[in-house]
């Protein structure tokens, strides 16, 4: 009974977005390729059409190709028109310094460029992809967010991410269990200049574990010449198992020391500092 129950509020959550959706006549949606972007973007061509939706995607030091090329292969697969932006983040004091309060100026940066092209096409309306669990955490991008005006119609229909991955599953969506992602800055700590060649490494050195068959969360933290692997505890015997060839790799990317989190994945474990 519980999970019918659960099953009919997450229904009326849906219908509550398609709602929101319709009030519009053309929106773009800020779109990464993750679950939540996704699904928005899944749920507006369902209610809009496909001429009245535009997926935008930014290219920058930050996010990595391979992002924007599977942002750019789900986008054909839904068949809906997708443009891709370059920024350079990296130029911009407070990101490249890597300050504490880069979240917000790299959200703020992103976003208004997103809209200039957007209002470049005559349009007026870009969605974000953030849900109701983003309210009520730390995030300085929020304020970034709601400083443009950007609507969020999954808060609006008071989504939940364990909801919004059900759902997914649900639409028979490829992104349903697919991992959230940060972006490259978070890898390093606080105050640290950011460089292309460094986030080139931990680029690097993150799809070399994935290719291990690594699917959970997972990072590569850098403190200098030392790099602290964190993954789900589920996968710490993967990586023992291969700890050679992971040190050894490592090592010709230019680490000097290579070690595990003995805690396991922690989202956010830089903001410790």
């Amino acid at each position: 009974m519980d999970n019918e129950r659960e099953q009919l509020v997450i229904g009326e959550k849906e219908k509550r977005l398609d709602s929101i959706l319709g009030k519009f006549d053309r929106v773009a949606v800020a779109f990464s390729g993750g679950m939540d972007s996704t699904y928005l973007l899944f749920r507006a061509l369902i209610v809009l059409g496909r001429g009245n939706v535009l997926a935008v995607t930014i290219k920058s030091e930050l996010t990595g190709q391979a992002a924007v090329e599977e942002a750019a292969a789900l986008a054909e697969k839904l068949g809906v028109e997708h443009q891709v932006l370059d920024l350079h983040l990296l130029s911009i004091t407070a990101i490249g310094n890597n300050e504490r309060n880069r979240c917000y100026y790299c959200k703020k940066t992103i976003y208004a460029k997103m809209l200039a092209a957007v209002i470049e096409r005559g349009w007026s309306i870009l969605l974000d992809g953030s849900h109701v669990g983003d309210r009520f955490e730390e995030r300085p991008g929020m304020r970034a967010i709601t400083e443009l005006n950007i609507r969020c119609p999954l808060q609006e229909a008071a989504l939940d991410k364990k909801e919004i991955r059900a759902l997914s599953w649900k639409a028979g969506l490829p992104t349903w269990d697919k991992p959230a992602e940060a972006c490259f800055a978070s890898r390093f700590p606080y105050g640290e200049l950011l460089t292309t060649e460094k986030i080139w490494k931990v680029a690097e050195a993150e799809a070399f574990l994935r290719r291990m068959g690594m699917e959970n969360e997972m990072r590569v933290r850098c403190h200098g010449q030392l790099a602290r692997i964190e993954v789900d505890i589920k996968d710490f015997p993967v990586v023992l198992s291969r700890r050679r060839d992971i040190v050894s790799y490592f090592r010709n990317l230019g680490y000097l020391y290579v070690t595990l989190g003995l805690e396991g994945f922690s989202s956010g474990s830089m903001d410790r500092q």
